[in-house]
């Protein structure tokens, strides 16, 4: 009898560990090859809470293949969605920059690579109506382009990620629920971008927060960017686990699990 549960609590082990198993997904816009990856929760769910990473200016990374198993840990369907697309990845920081500045300045291209990430995690198993986009740096101005474009999205948070929009586009509602968490030594965003981007959620009547982190730079979350703030990106663990818990109070308001 003892025999017979062992087995089973082993078979259901090794059931758990390939639902949650991250799998590449190839997709299209138009013509380009995407490339990205998703993950199923560990524990079903009825509700089927699903989140979209969009990752830093460098593309899919380890950040956010490991943030994906986490939130599959956590009981949440996630998927990571690749902006640049195949023969597009950068080499460099040059490269990266380039790449993530056109899709900064052409938003609305950003924003379809978003819609057909998002529809990609839909079709891995979670409920359309029951979503938020989170993103790191590039991804998290990706973040709040999802909101800014009016996307079927329970909200967004943006780690780290640059804030303003060109000041000529119009300003309307934003429903989607925001959270951007903040580095308060960032040095790539200046007071007045910070005060634009207020502004922009106070005008745009917007359910928002704020939260800055105590002597971190940009790229707080990530324990690949060295531990220098003098170069203006760098890892800070305490920022990284309290934007974390406040990413998940984030979820438990946001989305029905």
């Amino acid at each position: 009898m003892k025999n017979l549960k062992f087995l089973l609590f082993f078979l259901l082990s090794i059931t758990n560990q390939t639902f949650a198993q991250l799998k590449p997904v190839q997709y299209k816009d138009d013509k380009q090859i995407l490339n990205g990856f998703k993950i199923a929760p560990t524990k079903k769910s009825t509700e089927k809470p699903g989140i979209l990473i969009l990752p830093a200016w460098k593309g899919i990374d380890k950040l956010s293949k490991d943030t994906a198993d986490k939130l599959s840990k956590m009981g949440y369907y996630a998927f990571i969605a690749d902006i640049y697309g195949e023969g597009n990845y950068p080499k460099d920081n040059n490269e990266a920059g380039n790449n993530a500045g056109f899709y900064k300045k052409n938003y609305e291209a950003y924003q379809k690579r978003i819609s057909l990430a998002l529809n990609q995690l839909i079709l891995a198993g979670a409920n359309p109506e029951n979503i938020v986009v989170i993103g790191y740096c590039f991804g998290g101005t990706g973040a709040l382009e999802a909101a800014r474009g009016h996307l079927n999205v329970k909200g967004v948070v943006s780690f780290h990620g640059g804030l303003t929009k060109d000041e000529f586009r119009a300003t309307e509602p934003i429903t989607a629920k925001v959270l951007v968490c903040h580095g308060a030594d960032d040095p790539y965003e200046s007071t007045e971008e910070i005060l634009a981007f207020q502004k922009e959620m106070r005008d745009t009547k917007a359910d928002w927060q704020m939260i800055y982190y105590a002597n971190a730079v940009h790229s707080f979350t990530n324990p690949e960017s060295g531990n220098d703030n003098s170069k203006g990106a760098a890892y800070n663990e305490k920022a990284a686990k309290r934007s974390f818990e406040h990413f998940k109070l984030f979820l438990n308001e946001v989305l029905k699990k």
